[in-house]
């Protein structure tokens, strides 16, 4: 660190030797560290142990490590994801309250601790919060966690009563005696339920016996919300506590070459500069001196060589790929069935097209932000994160001391979208700043950094083709992608011995539609812009891909391009049953208003299935979206009105990214910087979002992702619908239409 004259202090990194790779060794270090921790979780299934935990506040006993009861009849259930507006604070506790069969007026939720879950051997099992598996990969030890907490509240009372457990039953938060009519409250009986052993087996109630789970139930985090009471990372106000700004270098994979503190050593209230291998930071007693000075400090950057990377650079880069032969260009395959190339050769008809998406940033509402306090005996942070493990485990790496000496406040997320995720560089940062002070420093990074300096969602590019027989209907596919991968990007000595199974996200595997023969491969293209999880990761661009050409397939067939999906759905009865809801429900085979035209799309992400139909309209090459129709069935649905208001945010999401939703880059830097280059959609182009749950049950799913990647597709077959023209590459706006 350098002071400006007049302050004290030393330290910092030294000697800046050599650049950077876009985020650093340190983070993937983290997520290597941490994704293996949680791979590890998963396994854990109903096995996670049961046993309390230590006392809520002092006071509650605790059944189970998941529920403490207080003497008022409060029931505390503890929360191990972090809620970021999807409603997981209610979905996870309904569950646990549907089997402990208390009163859901007295229920209240409390984050686990990441700290004491590693202290306690990962009792509360995988904490992190993505790829909209909240629900679906906590339900069976939620569910159990409940019905265990029932067996001990009933099996204390009995005790006590002196009669047969059998004889004895949990309803609205009390433990009744069918026989005498006697009651007991859960907290009149939890002092002695907390001494009971945990049974080793309970039975789990069958869907069809639910009573609170699986009605639409209001979030119990938004009436503190409307009154302002929850902290939000960037609400954390710590005494005596200094603020920091921060500049990265503005080309991506450059690296920090020197700094005049000097350059600022007049204005006020500036504390200190931090040298970081790729930033720098200013330390002040307010963030906007903080960031003031940032602006003004003398910087002088290297671009390792990546000043002249630019978008059309990396577009004839990744091109390239489309045609790549596999000798020279390590092809990998993602799927292949029967003889595509033969099938090509001796089609009717043969179509191909070429698509291309751009690089997206999250935009979060709340710009990435950590308070970070460096002692002698540890670290505490108070951070937004989806991954308190990874937090935990970069302020550990950070500050160089064990991962028991670091403590993590969760706080509300505004925003995640999976930007704060498996990579938490700004953990990383807070705590190297915090390094050089005795107080609190929190760092916010400005909207601009915000934007200019994500981990984006990759740009890539898809060629399509497709042999028709006489019929119209496919003989055989085959897709190339190419382009960036994330994986890729985190792991050193990436190649073709790893298979990045993200990348062909919805079209191995899931691929939904009979084609007989059909080849995915795909081709690697690594560029030094950062790369991220972003909401549904590859299956949007995948989606984009698919379903365009699926209509474009249709068109050439002459058949309906519902219709023509539904051919091909034979073999996938619950992609076929949300198609049909979606069609049925926006009425397809009745004309829309006049000048209104539909385009359709469907796909399976995050072990749920989503269809939908697009109501647009183009006027003067504007086009405006009146109506969404979103079927979805994720398997089991917990809370409906969730299910709902997830759906609709995740369309007015994704609307936004295939309107506006473009990071281009020029001299090495992303040139978009906020929200007036960087636009979101407004409340008045919001179009009417119906949404219809179609619950097949039998397995649970997410919903917070898959209602993202068929929207733009279903927009640009509807934008076909009423001009004649294909859209093949997003955002919208580049278009004349």
């Amino acid at each position: 660190m350098q002071h400006p004259p007049g302050n004290s202090g030393a330290g910092g990194y030294g000697e800046l030797g050599g650049c950077m790779r876009s985020g650093g060794d340190l983070d993937r270090r983290s997520f290597l560290v941490t994704t293996s921790a949680a791979a590890g979780a998963l396994t854990l299934g109903f096995a996670i142990p049961f046993a309390g935990a230590g006392r809520a506040g002092g006071r509650a006993p605790e059944i189970t490590c998941w529920i403490a009861i207080a003497p008022d009849d409060t029931v505390t259930i503890r929360i191990a994801r972090s809620e970021m507006g999807q409603g997981v604070l209610t979905g996870l506790a309904m569950l646990v309250a549907e089997e402990l069969e208390c009163d859901w007026s007295k229920v209240r939720t409390e984050f686990v601790s990441p700290t004491l879950n590693l202290a306690k051997n990962r009792i509360w099992g995988d904490t992190s919060t993505g790829a909209s598996r909240s629900i679906a990969s906590s339900q069976d030890y939620l569910r159990r966690a409940g019905a265990t907490a029932r067996e001990m509240l009933i099996a204390a009372a009995a005790a006590q009563w002196r009669v047969p457990v059998a004889q004895c039953v949990a309803a609205n938060g009390a433990i009744v005696h069918r026989s005498s009519g006697r009651t007991l409250s859960f907290a009149a009986i939890a002092p002695a339920a907390a001494k009971v052993t945990p049974p080793a087996d309970v039975a789990l109630k069958p869907p069809s016996a639910w009573k609170l789970a699986g009605t639409p139930q209001r979030r119990l985090d938004v009436p503190n919300k409307v009154t302002g009471q929850p902290v939000y990372a960037i609400d954390v106000r710590l005494p005596n506590m200094l603020y920091a700004a921060i500049r990265h270098c503005p080309v991506f994979g450059g690296a920090l070459k020197s700094v005049d503190a000097n350059s600022i050593a007049e204005m006020p209230g500036v504390r200190g500069v931090v040298r970081m291998p790729d930033a720098v930071a200013v330390v002040a007693d307010s963030w906007w001196r903080a960031k003031r000075a940032a602006d003004a400090l003398a910087v002088t950057w290297d671009d390792c060589g990546n000043g002249g990377v630019s978008t059309a650079s990396i577009a004839k880069f990744v091109r390239a790929g489309l045609a790549a032969d596999f000798a020279a260009d390590a092809v990998q395959i993602g799927r292949a069935d029967g003889d595509a190339a033969a099938a090509l050769a001796s089609a009717a008809a043969r179509i191909e097209a070429d698509y291309e998406v751009p690089f997206l940033a999250h935009a979060t509402m709340e710009p990435q932000t950590c308070t970070a306090q460096v002692r002698a005996d540890g670290v505490e942070i108070w951070v937004p994160t989806q991954d308190p493990a990874t937090a935990l485990a970069t302020a550990s790496l950070a500050a160089d001391v064990a991962h028991d000496k670091v403590t993590v406040h969760r706080t509300m997320l505004g925003g995640g979208f999976g930007r704060r995720a498996p990579i938490q560089e700004y953990v990383r940062q807070a705590v190297t700043i915090a390094k050089e002070f005795d107080t609190p420093v929190k760092l916010i990074w400005s909207r601009e950094q915000d934007i200019a300096h994500d981990r984006y969602r990759p740009f890539g590019m898809a060629r399509l083709t497709a042999g028709l027989d006489a019929d119209g209907m496919p003989l055989a596919c085959t897709i190339r992608l190419a382009g960036p991968s994330f994986v890729a990007s985190l792991l050193p000595g990436f190649g073709t011995n790893i298979i990045d199974r993200t990348f062909v996200s919805g079209l191995a595997d899931e691929m939904p539609y009979a084609i007989p023969n059909y080849r995915l491969d795909y081709v690697v293209r690594p560029t030094p812009v950062p790369l991220g999880v972003w909401r549904a990761i590859n299956y949007t661009q995948n989606a984009f891909y698919k379903e365009c050409f699926i209509d474009e397939m249709a068109h050439a067939a002459g058949i309906d391009p519902y219709l023509y999906r539904r051919k091909l759905l034979a073999n996938s009865p619950r992609n076929l049953a949300v198609l049909d809801a979606a069609a049925q429900h926006a009425d397809w085979n009745a004309p829309p208003a006049a000048g209104v035209f539909r385009g359709i799309a469907l796909n399976e992400a995050c072990g749920s299935y989503c269809a939908q139909v697009v109501e647009a309209s183009v006027k003067n090459g504007e086009v405006r979206v009146h109506r969404v129709v979103a079927a979805i069935d994720p398997g089991h649905v917990v809370n409906p009105l969730s299910v709902e208001m997830q759906v609709q945010g995740a369309i007015v999401y994704a609307l936004t990214a295939a309107f506006f939703g473009e990071i281009t880059i020029k001299n090495g830097a992303a040139e978009q910087t906020n929200f007036d280059c960087y636009e979101m959609l407004r409340l008045a182009d919001a179009p009417k979002v119906e949404t219809v749950i179609v619950p097949s049950g039998g397995f649970w799913g997410g919903v917070g992702e898959p209602p993202v990647p068929p929207l733009a597709p279903a927009l640009c077959n509807a934008i076909f619908a009423a001009t004649g023209k294909r859209v093949r590459s997003l955002p919208l706006k580049n278009h004349d239409l």
